[in-house]
Formats: structure tokens, sequence, C-alpha cells
């Protein structure tokens, strides 16, 4: 056997064969951004090759279940949400894992490293990672130009934007934008990401206001292209309507719903740490989220809702209150790469089991009922 084929045989055990019974016990005795890097790597090296695409094909691509929404074309509804690919290190990769589209970031304006480490925590019990990240990312200077050379995804290919930690909230609008203005040429859409709790009084720009005039900038350097805004799971249901009538406004294309929370679901020592948390216990809060602004919006704008999907079922619950596409972060770290294959799969199966034959009619049918 070849030492390229060898190499990525050891890369894709690394991303999920035998992912349960091998690898995450390994990796559960590594730092858990020590893993996450790994993992980037192991991807990297597996997709680099004709080779280990091909192997990555075969043994993880699920069948197409296409969805049209953004005036663009989804494969599958089946996203990698922000924060798992910071750096785009790895988009060929995630193509080739059978992800409908890609979300990269976030980036914001000025490089930095993000908060002191330790900053990501896993607890298996619980399904869930907290993460105190802070926006550690190379700035969107130095982001553009390694879009500008690196192979770009033949899925969609999203931007999740923030605030950079050294601009205040008053300038936050151009900090945003400018990031927007130097990558957009190479993405398809803009996510901005006014909720993560780790970059301090971020989550204050969620405010009509403030928000109103991030959108606006924004929307300036975007070319047409869809902006979406990046919501709380832990805000007043009041808000959150006001936060999505003021993005259909201003123009904005959609809502992804939602991001990680501070809320615990127990005391336990792990839960102690500070950070957002995701993973199963955001679950139903994302998905009562989802139905709010499903119902707000008589489910005629377009929910991308992340939170807790770990399988079809989760991914069915989440599309059947009106989100029309959906994203995963903590499950591929607590399932592997196999389970893109089983949601998608599990979701094509559950539409021929409630007689449809498009993704669409399955969108919002929940509230239908």
């Amino acid at each position: 056997m070849g030492q390229d084929l060898k190499n990525a045989l050891m890369s894709l055990e690394a991303m999920g064969l035998g992912y349960s019974l091998l690898v995450r016990p390994m990796l559960s005795f590594m730092d858990s951004e020590k893993a996450h890097k790994r993992a980037l790597l192991g991807l990297r090296f597996a997709s680099f090759t004709f080779l280990g695409r091909m192997l990555l094909r075969l043994l993880y691509r699920p069948k197409q279940l296409q969805i049209d929404e953004f005036e663009l074309n989804f494969e599958n509804p089946l996203g990698l949400a922000a924060g798992m690919d910071k750096k785009a290190e790895a988009m060929v990769g995630w193509e080739t894992l059978g992800f409908g589209f890609i979300e990269i970031g976030g980036i914001t304006e000025h490089e930095q490293t993000g908060n002191p480490k330790p900053r990501m925590f896993r607890s298996a019990k619980h399904s869930a990672l907290i993460n105190r990240m802070g926006f550690n990312n190379p700035g969107s200077k130095k982001m553009a130009a390694h879009l500008a050379k690196a192979r770009k995804p033949n899925v969609p290919l999203f931007l999740n934007v923030g605030k950079s930690k050294v601009t205040s909230l008053e300038d936050a609008h151009l900090d945003y934008a400018k990031t927007v203005e130097l990558c957009g040429p190479y993405v398809d859409g803009f996510v901005i990401n006014v909720s993560s709790p780790n970059t301090p009084n971020l989550r204050e720009l969620q405010k009509d206001e403030d928000l109103a005039r991030i959108i606006t900038e924004v929307k300036r350097y975007s070319a047409s292209k869809p902006v979406l805004v990046k919501i709380a799971p832990d805000l007043e249901d009041v808000v959150i309507k006001s936060i999505v009538d003021t993005s259909i406004q201003l123009g904005c294309a959609g809502i992804v719903a939602t991001n990680t929370t501070i809320d615990r679901p127990d005391d336990s020592s792990i839960m102690s740490e500070k950070g957002g948390l995701s993973g199963k216990p955001l679950n139903k809060r994302s998905t009562e989220v989802i139905r709010l602004i499903a119902d707000h919006t008589d489910g005629k704008w377009p929910i991308i809702g992340v939170g807790g999907i770990s399988n079809s079922e989760d991914a069915w619950e989440k599309i059947s209150n009106g989100a029309s596409l959906i994203q995963i972060y903590s499950s591929m770290v607590f399932n592997g790469a196999s389970v893109v294959k089983e949601i998608v799969n599990g979701l094509e199966r559950k539409l021929k089991s409630k007689g449809m034959t498009d993704l669409r009619q399955a969108v919002g049918c929940s509230r239908r009922e």
C-alpha cells in the first residue's frame, strides 16, 4: 500500500471511521482545541488528493436532497456551522463529506488571538461543548488573501462576520462592513454575528438601533448577496420578534437561529466553565426560537436552524418547525463524519414516509397540522 493511501486512510479514521469506538475515546484525553486542530488537519490531508476525496465520498457522501434558498441551489439542507473551520482550511474536505453548504469564520476586521487558553471544553455526559474562543482569527485582510487563492468548494459558502474586540460598539458597523468589503468577492453570502457570548458586550448589538446601523452598512458592500443575522437563544421572545422585524425591514435574506447559549442544564463542574454552550442542551430552545420566528413571519422568511442537532429526528424537528436549512457543529465532534450521511439520508427516508416528494413540503409542516 502506498504511503499516500496509508495517510489518507489514517485521516479518514480520524474523521469518523470507527469513530465512537476508537477515535473519540483517544481524543477525549486531548485538549479540546488541540483535538479540533488535529481533526481539521486530518480532513485537509484526506481531501488533498483525488484518491482521498474518492474514499471520503464513498464512505460518507449522502444522497441528494435538493432545495433552493437565497437564489442558491443546495444539494442538501445540512450545512457546517461557523466555528468549525474558522480560517477556511478544509473547505473542499467539508464538501467532499457531503455538506450542502459551509459557513466559515467568524472573521473580524482586525486579526486577533482570542481569549486565553484553555477556552474549549467537552462534556460527553451532555453531548455538549463549551467555548469561549473570542473570535480568534487572522483578520479580514489575511482572510481575503487566503480565499482569493484557495480552491472554492462547489457548494454555497457563507462568511460569519464578527466585531473586533478593539473596535468600540459605536464603530461596530464599520468593522463588520470592512470584512464584508474585503472578503465579499469570494463567498456567496454573509452571516452577521451579533450574538456570540465571548466578546464583551457584543450581544448589545442585537438592539434595534445598533443592529440597523450594522445591517445598513454591511449591505453597502454585500453586492446583493444574501445577508443573514445570527441571534442568541437567550433573548426574550418579544426581543427576538423585534430583531426579525428590523432585519426584514432592512432587506436581510433570513436569520440563523441560534447561536450558543449562556444557560446551563445543571451545576456540574464542567458547566461552571464560562462561554457559549452548544450541543444537545441547546436543542429544545433553538427549535422553540425557530418556531417562534416561523409563526411571526407566517413561514415566509428563510430560517437556518442550528443548535443540538445530532440525528435525522432532530433535523426533522428543526425543518418541520420552519427551518429550510440546518447546520451542525457539536455532533461532528461527538459522532464523527458519518453523522452527515445519517442526517441527510434519514431526512430523505422521513420525507418518503410522510408521502412527500420535495423537501420544501416539509418546511414548517408542523405549523400546518
